[in-house]
C-alpha cells in the first residue's frame, strides 16, 4: 500500500515534468524558425501516434467512435499550442495554458457533478489571481493574441483531461486519441503552403510528439485515477513554473518579477487545493458521488 501511495505522485510529478518540456520543445523548435508552427504539430502528432502503436498495438484495442471527439480535441489543444509559441514564451505560454486548463476543468467537473470541496474552490480562485497577475495589460504582459490562442489550447486540453478521468484503459484512449489527432493534422498540413522545418526541428518536433507527449499523456491518465478534478486542474499550474525554468537555462528567456510573482501566488493557490482533500474538516460545495 505504502508503495502505490508513493507511485501516483511519482507518476504526477512525471507528466508535469513531460508537460513543461513540451512548452520548451516547442519553443525551442518555434523560436529559431527550425520549424512552422503546423508543421510542429502535424510532426508532433504523427510521431505520438507512431509509438503508441508500436508499444500497445495490437495487445490494445483501439477504440473507434470513443476515440473521434477525444482526437479532436487533441488536435484542437495541439495546433493551438504551437500558433501561440510563435508570440509567447515558455513560461508565461504555459501560465495561461494552465490557467486556462484550470478554468475549463472546474466548469466541466462541476457540470457533471464532481465532488469539489469548498477549500478547493479557494486554491482554484487563488491560482486563477496569480494567472490574471501574469496577463492584465502592461508593458511587460505577453502579446494578447498569443494568450488569446493559448487560452483556446487550455481549453481544449482541460476538455480532453476531464473525458479522459473516467476511461478504463489510458493506453487505448490515447492511442486512439492520437490517431485520430494525426489525421486531422495531415489534413490541415495543405494550409501551411509547403513543408517548412529543418531535420533539428523535425526532430525537436518527434520528441515532443513520442516522448513528452504520447507516454506523458499516458502516465498523467495513470495519475488522474487518484486525483479528483479540481485537483488534477490545480497541479497542473505547476508546470509554467518548471518551464519557466527550462526556458531560462535553454533558451535564455528572462523571468520577469511579475512572472515571480504571478508563480508564488499560483503555487499558494495549488497548496490550498491539495490540502483539502486531507483536511477532515474541509466541507463540499456539493455531494453527489464522483464520476
Amino acid at each position: 500500500m505504502n508503495i502505490r501511495r508513493l507511485t501516483y505522485p511519482a507518476l504526477t510529478a512525471a507528466a508535469l515534468c513531460a508537460f513543461a518540456a513540451n512548452s520548451i520543445l516547442c519553443r525551442l523548435a518555434l523560436g529559431g524558425g527550425r520549424i512552422g508552427a503546423v508543421e510542429f504539430t502535424v510532426v508532433r502528432l504523427i510521431s505520438g501516434a507512431a509509438l503508441l502503436f508500436a508499444l500497445f498495438f495490437p495487445r490494445k484495442r483501439l477504440e473507434g467512435r470513443s476515440s473521434a471527439p477525444a482526437g479532436a480535441l487533441l488536435f484542437g489543444y495541439a495546433i493551438l499550442f504551437s500558433l501561440a509559441y510563435l508570440k509567447v514564451g515558455a513560461g508565461a505560454g504555459a501560465l495561461v495554458l494552465f490557467g486556462s486548463v484550470q478554468i475549463s476543468m472546474l466548469t466541466a467537473g462541476m457540470i457533471l457533478g464532481h465532488r469539489i470541496t469548498l477549500f478547493e474552490t479557494v486554491g482554484a480562485v487563488v491560482a486563477f489571481c496569480g494567472l490574471c497577475v501574469l496577463v492584465v495589460p502592461s508593458a511587460s504582459s505577453p502579446p494578447i493574441l498569443g494568450c488569446i490562442l493559448m487560452g483556446g489550447a487550455g481549453a481544449a486540453w482541460g476538455l480532453y483531461t476531464v473525458l479522459g478521468k473516467s476511461v478504463d484503459d489510458p493506453y487505448s484512449r490515447t492511442m486512439g486519441a492520437f490517431a485520430a489527432a494525426s489525421v486531422l493534422g495531415v489534413l490541415c498540413l495543405p494550409l501551411a503552403h509547403g513543408f517548412i522545418g529543418s531535420a533539428y526541428g523535425v526532430a525537436l518536433a518527434a520528441v515532443s510528439g513520442a516522448v513528452t507527449s504520447a507516454l506523458g499523456y499516458v502516465i498523467w491518465f495513470l495519475a488522474l485515477r487518484r486525483l479528483s478534478v479540481l485537483q488534477a486542474a490545480c497541479v497542473q499550474l505547476s508546470v509554467p513554473v518548471l518551464a519557466a525554468a527550462g526556458g531560462a537555462w535553454l533558451l535564455s528567456e528572462t523571468i520577469s518579477p511579475r512572472l515571480v510573482l504571478a508563480g508564488g501566488i499560483v503555487f499558494l493557490g495549488i497548496g490550498i487545493s491539495l490540502w483539502a482533500k486531507a483536511s477532515p474538516s474541509s466541507h463540499s460545495l456539493d455531494d453527489p458521488p464522483e464520476l
